[in-house]
């Protein structure tokens, strides 16, 4: 009885949660909304620039003369010249004699006075102009962080909601199995997801002086849960003692995968600005990613091992590929790292299924190797933290049993010959034996070196996909 009024209580506080993340998310949506209509407005110099530069001027040089009116007329609704005055400071940064009226240049006593004086006070509304300019862009850049937070929200609603609990159909058989080995279940959830992957939260505590590692766990655990190769992720805890703590367990997918990296600096200088990261800590998925800071050396090293670590942060977090990458992208605006921006190459292989998403943010193509035949998979957009509103590019495909990713920075790609540069490696690929991926890595990277290479960082990253 109390085991099914526990499971009550933790089915309404998970959609208690899952409703209140969706209101989370509304609020960030509706206040991203508010300010959309500054998002599109021009952002020059206006009409009111302009009559309030000549109305200062006046005051200052002209004092009560009234020679010209050239104010007067200005202030008109219908005056054209106005927007003839502005087009000709934005284009020239100055307004000069022939640009003033006839009448003016016949009768007014100070020309140069007053000449200089509405070119003043054009120029300080251009300067504040350009600061409120760059106010707007950075709210602007905000709002778009907002309305990507309200995407995760709702995600992470919506993950809430598919996630099953069947923590009742195994938790008499694992309360067993751990009992018969000194250990006691205090607590356990097993979460069934869309895909029938399933994950674990299990607290533990060691009955008297037995202790056991997490690895012997998940090997307990799985023969009580059922399904094969149960482990405890690196990020978990590692020994299970007399103090109750939370271990989770993970189901491995359907498939594996291995990888091999080969990299080179620009002319063997030793720091590399390229960086790389291959993660297996997400539950049922694989994360391979590539980043290349713009040019070479140390500065360029810390670009891209700024927007690597950015990355995996926020996936490990939960974060869907897409609003990560958007994610990065408004962070690396709001950090001023449009000046010196980033490429950024992702691929997720979801380990069930065996499909493999890659998106793109500046980089170069990827190439899926499969029965001898190289497919290429290439988006070619702006790299990472150049313009608020960037869009990372989506490619998808099915891997089969034995394929290989190939994943590069531009570096590589740049060193091949011929004019088509794609095509090249492309043949290339096919022709080469298929090996591990450590070797097929040394071997592009080889082959790169040998067609003019190391005129730039080059660093590929090689996977391979297998059942289990």
């Amino acid at each position: 009885m109390w085991k099914r009024k526990r499971r009550r209580d933790m089915a309404d506080v998970n959609i208690y949660t899952a409703e209140r993340l969706s209101e989370m998310a509304r609020s960030l949506g509706v206040l991203a909304r508010a300010c959309n209509d500054r998002m599109e407005e021009e952002r020059g110099l206006t009409r009111e620039d302009a009559l309030a530069a000549m109305q200062t001027a006046a005051a200052v040089v002209c004092g009560q003369c009234s020679r010209c009116n050239l104010y007067s007329d200005a202030d008109k609704d219908g005056s054209y010249y106005l927007y003839y005055l502005l087009r000709s400071f934005e284009q020239k940064g100055r307004v000069e004699y022939e640009d003033m009226p006839r009448l003016f240049l016949e009768t007014c006593r100070n020309k140069e006075a007053y000449l200089a004086q509405l070119n003043r006070n054009l120029g300080r509304a251009t300067m504040n102009l350009e600061w409120k300019n760059r106010f707007l862009e950075s709210r602007d850049t905000v709002m778009v962080q907002f309305r990507e937070l309200a995407v995760m929200l709702e995600e992470f609603a919506s993950q809430m909601g598919q996630a099953a609990d069947i923590t009742e159909e195994k938790e008499d058989a694992v309360r067993r199995i751990f009992r018969l080995h000194q250990i006691s279940v205090d607590n356990m959830l097993l979460l069934e997801h869309e895909n029938r992957y399933r994950e674990a939260y299990v607290t533990l505590h060691a009955l008297g002086s037995r202790c056991m590692t997490a690895k012997e766990a998940a090997a307990l655990f799985g023969q009580a849960a059922g399904g094969k190769g149960w482990y405890a992720p690196p990020d978990t805890r590692a020994l299970i003692t007399r103090q109750p703590g939370v271990v989770r367990f993970l189901e491995p997918g359907e498939y594996r995968m291995m990888y091999g990296v080969a990299r080179m600096s620009k002319n063997g200088s030793g720091i590399s600005g390229d960086n790389y990261t291959y993660s297996g800590s997400l539950p049922g998925q694989v994360i391979m990613s590539l980043s290349d800071g713009m040019g070479s050396g140390e500065t360029a090293a810390q670009e891209s091992r700024k927007v690597i670590e950015l990355l995996q942060q926020l996936l490990e977090t939960g974060f869907s590929a897409r609003s990560a990458l958007k994610m990065v992208n408004t962070i690396l605006l709001l950090t001023g790292m449009e000046q010196h921006p980033a490429t950024l190459d992702l691929c997720c292989v979801d380990l069930c299924s065996g499909v493999l998403e890659a998106m793109k943010m500046g980089a170069v193509a990827t190439f899926v190797l499969s029965d001898g035949q190289a497919e290429i998979l290439d988006a070619g957009n702006l790299p990472a933290g150049v313009i608020s509103q960037a869009e990372p590019v989506l490619l998808s495909r099915k891997l089969w049993d034995d394929d290989r990713v190939i994943m590069m920075t531009d570096g590589v790609l740049e060193a091949c010959p011929g004019l088509e540069k794609e095509r090249s490696l492309k043949e290339y690929l096919e022709s080469m034996p298929v090996k591990t991926p450590q070797d097929m890595a040394e071997r592009i990277l080889r082959f790169a070196c040998q067609n003019g290479g190391m005129n730039d960082d080059m660093t590929v990253l090689v996977a391979g996909i297998w059942k289990r």
